[in-house]
């Protein structure tokens, strides 16, 4: 098998994990577009997923996205060693790893990301409220960094593509 080949089984895998998970593409966009909706006057949803589209084509969000789900699922089926397992069931406040995953996808598209991504994480909006709800019996102690990570690098992808399209120096 070719490397291209499994970039686009990876990719699918990943993208099938998120949908299994309950995030879609237009909960992600909806980030996307909240982020950048008071800076550009002629954003559309559209926009917004194909910039979410293009984050998931890269390898190191893929391999993110794969590492995180399956944390979440194994800490579900409470089959993790002690104190991990209590640790990221409870989404311990101290814990901070599964920022550093979501990092690594902030990383792809320049230090912006870091910025969308501390804002957005803090606000909850759309999905992320959803993900945070500790009442759903279902752990998302990675997945709602993973996505607000995903749409804070399709922001700050768009905002540079924006930036570019306008001839101004990103």
């Amino acid at each position: 098998m070719n490397q291209h080949t499994n970039t686009t089984e990876l990719e699918q895998k990943a993208r099938t994990w998120l949908k299994d998970r309950g995030v879609a593409i237009d909960d992600i966009a909806d980030l996307v577009f909240y982020l950048q909706k008071k800076y550009l006057d002629d954003l559309t949803m559209d926009d917004c997923r194909h910039h979410v589209n293009r984050v998931l084509m890269k390898r190191e969000v893929q391999n993110a996205i794969l590492t995180g789900i399956q944390l979440d699922v194994l800490a579900e089926q409470k089959k993790l060693e002690s104190p991990l397992q209590e640790t990221i069931e409870t989404d311990e406040s101290l814990y901070g790893v599964d920022e550093i995953i979501a990092f690594s996808i902030v990383n792809v598209y320049g230090s912006i990301g870091f910025t969308n991504y501390g804002y957005i994480d803090k606000q909850k909006p759309g999905i992320l409220k959803k993900l945070n709800d500790k009442n759903s019996g279902e752990c998302h102690t990675f997945l709602d960094d993973i996505v607000g990570a995903i749409a804070a690098a399709a922001s700050s992808r768009l905002a540079h593509s924006a930036a570019n399209d306008q001839g101004i120096d990103s």
